[in-house]
Order: C-alpha cells, then sequence, then structure tokens
C-alpha cells in the first residue's frame, strides 16, 4: 500500500447495473484503494466491474447477505487507517476522499463523518446532511430535500450515514462493526449509537460532497422489503442500545412515535408490512441472537448516556424544524 493511500473505499453492490459504473469513474482520481463487495448480483453488474475496473478489488459473495455483512467483509479487507463506505448510486465530487480524512486527522477524538449527499436529480437540494435520532425512536437525514445553502458547516451530529462516510477503522476494534442482525437499514444509526456511548464523536462534513440517487437497491422510498426491515430494526436498535431505565424514560414519546408512524404507513397502504416488521423486532429482541448483542450497561459510561438523552430530547426539535 502506497504512503499517502489512508483510505480504503468500500462498495457494496447488490444488481447495481444502472449505477456501479459511474460510481467508479467518478472515483478514479481520489487518493484511496476500492474494494467492491458484490452480494451475489444477477445483474451483470459483477462481470462490469472486473473487465472495466482491473485496480478495483472486488470481493464477489454466493448470494445476497444484506448491506451489513458486505460492509463487515470489506472493513476486515481494508488495511488503511479509515475506512469510507460508499452506496454504488452515488458519484463524488473531486476531492471527496482529503475533505473526509482531514477533520479525523485533526480530532482523535471524531470516530466517524458523513458526507454532504445530494439529490442527484435535483443536485440544489440536500439528500442527507448527518443522520439523527430522537427520542420518538425516528432516525432521519438531517436537511433532507432542503436548499443546499442552509447546510454548510460542519457540525456533530448522532451518527453518520453509511451512504457516504468515513470511519478511524481502529475503533471497530473497540465497539465491534455493523451489526449483521440488522441485514440493512438503520445499521449506521446502530453504530454511531455505539461510538457516542464509548465516548466517540461524529461529524457531518460538507466540503465531501457525494450526488447520490437514491434507493438504487430496493427500487423506491417506501416499499415492503425497506418498511417490513425498517420497522423491525427500530425496535431492535432500542433494545440493544438504551439500558432498560432509559427506554422507561423515553417510554412516552416511543409509543407516541410508533403510533404516528403506523398511521403514516396505514395511509400509505403499508401499514400491515409496518406492524408486522414491528412484531419481527419484538422477537429478535427476544432471541438468543438479539440478546447476544445487546449493551451492557457501565457506570463509567454514564455521562455520556446522559449527553445521549439529552440529545434525543432536543432532537425532537431538530426533526420538525431542520
Amino acid at each position: 500500500m502506497e504512503r499517502h493511500i489512508r483510505s480504503t473505499i468500500v462498495i457494496p453492490n447488490y444488481n447495481g447495473i444502472n449505477y456501479i459504473e459511474n460510481c467508479l469513474r467518478f472515483l478514479a482520481d481520489e487518493p484511496a484503494h476500492i474494494i467492491v463487495v458484490d452480494n451475489g448480483s444477477t445483474d451483470g453488474s459483477r462481470q462490469l466491474v472486473q473487465e472495466k475496473f482491473p485496480q478495483v478489488e472486488m470481493i464477489c459473495l454466493d448470494k445476497n447477505y444484506g448491506f451489513c455483512k458486505a460492509v463487515n467483509i470489506g472493513i476486515e479487507a481494508s488495511k488503511t487507517t479509515y475506512v469510507i463506505l460508499l452506496n454504488n448510486d452515488t458519484e463524488v465530487q473531486s476531492g471527496f476522499v482529503r475533505a473526509l480524512e482531514q477533520p479525523l486527522e485533526q480530532h482523535p477524538e471524531v470516530f466517524s463523518g458523513s458526507a454532504q449527499m445530494r439529490n442527484l436529480h435535483r443536485p440544489g437540494l440536500i439528500d442527507d446532511a448527518g443522520d439523527y435520532y430522537c427520542a420518538l425512536g425516528w432516525a432521519f437525514a438531517y436537511g433532507k430535500d432542503k436548499p443546499l445553502q442552509d447546510y454548510r458547516y460542519k457540525r456533530r451530529i448522532f451518527a453518520a450515514c453509511g451512504g457516504a462516510a468515513i470511519y478511524r477503522r481502529k475503533v471497530f476494534d473497540e465497539i465491534g462493526c455493523m451489526d449483521e442482525n440488522h441485514f440493512a437499514y438503520l445499521e449506521d444509526i446502530d453504530l454511531g449509537y455505539r461510538a457516542r456511548i464509548h465516548g466517540y464523536v461524529n461529524l457531518y462534513i460538507p466540503d465531501a460532497v457525494v450526488y447520490h440517487a437514491g434507493s438504487g437497491a430496493s427500487g423506491s422510498r417506501y416499499n415492503d422489503f425497506k418498511v417490513s426491515l425498517t420497522s423491525r430494526n427500530s425496535i431492535y436498535l432500542i433494545y440493544k442500545n438504551m439500558p432498560a431505565a432509559q427506554v422507561f424514560l423515553n417510554l412516552p414519546f416511543l409509543l407516541t412515535g410508533f403510533a404516528v408512524k403506523t398511521a403514516f404507513f396505514i395511509k400509505k397502504g403499508l401499514g400491515s408490512t409496518y406492524m408486522k416488521g414491528l412484531c419481527e423486532g419484538v422477537m429478535l429482541c427476544l432471541s438468543e441472537e438479539g440478546r447476544a448483542h445487546k449493551l451492557k450497561f457501565s457506570r463509567e459510561r454514564l455521562y455520556n448516556y446522559v449527553m445521549i438523552q439529552l440529545e434525543l430530547w432536543r432532537n425532537i426539535w431538530y426533526r420538525f424544524m431542520g
């Protein structure tokens, strides 16, 4: 590995024939090693990468193991100081990698940095300016569909969006990698949550710009696959990261949040899918696999829990006013 290469870009791919070529072309001049982890694609995208981008390291899996497992395999294969996760339906702006690296080099307490994700089809609008999580049990992309000018400044966020984010690789040894129980969706919130419990900081880095098509694998903003997994994982996220006392403290907010979401998805014609996902989330929490991943409360980290709780309340405001 050349000395000036400090980052490995990990790109999970599943049937990304419409996007993966442009994604890799826009990365051609970026100073990073690139690993594409293919999740058993059947659309020719794996062969395209192998034929047109021989310089890209390719890891081919026999079937679709989900976003989390693909990412973890890529992280394990990396050898650099930083790991950058990037969706296959993205196009980066020149200087993307160095812009992500700089804040982490300057601030050792920073675990992750979230790029400024712009809407590929409406480039004047934000797609994601950092992810937040609130006491209603909702995770949300800050600035979604808002004008760029309001999201020009670096700031602390709850978690980095795994669609375009940098991570300090050695911290994975302390807090663990992506939780494969998620399969996909909310795994980046869970990772950022764990980092916060351990006292690390997550940043929004607006100088690192990437254009995002959105729903490149699932096909749409709301569908059975996405709604089912998101609702399941929203229950698991709470169980896994919140001590019992914190769940009790937030219970009125959580019940309100899930009730509002249920009504929303009923109107979308996806109510039964959403509620089935909630039930599956409860079953995951009760399972041996779910219990094995629950974080043990640490009194030594009480201050971190308190600061997170204050943020969960504050982020309700951000959800409606941000």
